[in-house]
């Protein structure tokens, strides 16, 4: 059973920049990390759930309209870790953020079939 952790959240002034990091276990043989796709997710208080950033099995990333500039997704396949590097922060920006994954596109919709617990991300003025 594919297993995804979520850190690096944190309270950061308008301006700043945090790194989230999603730890991956669970994958098999069939499976394999490096194959499938993973995203990053943030919901608000109040706000539907949000597709934040994409990659692709061959790395290839995606990013939704209002974090494109500021915020860069990237994977290590070896360590099967997820990252998102998020500069330029904002307080809308403000959420609660959640990796994804899954063995088929799903690109920035919300039908992935494994989820992390999320991690806090705050932004103040």
């Amino acid at each position: 059973q594919v297993q995804l952790v979520e850190s690096g959240g944190g309270s950061v002034q308008a301006g700043g920049s945090l790194t989230l990091s999603c730890a991956a276990s669970g994958y098999t043989v069939r499976y394999t990390y490096s194959s499938n796709y993973m995203a990053w997710f943030r919901q608000a208080p109040g706000k539907e759930r949000e597709g934040v950033a994409t990659i692709d099995a061959n790395g290839r990333p995606s990013y939704a309209d209002s974090v494109k500039g500021r915020f860069t997704i990237s994977k290590d396949n070896a360590a099967k870790i997820l990252y998102l590097q998020m500069n330029s922060l904002k307080p809308e920006d403000t959420a609660m953020y959640y990796c994804a994954a899954d063995p088929s596109f799903r690109g920035l919709g919300s039908g992935y079939g494994y989820w992390g617990q999320g991690t806090q991300v705050t932004v103040s003025s």
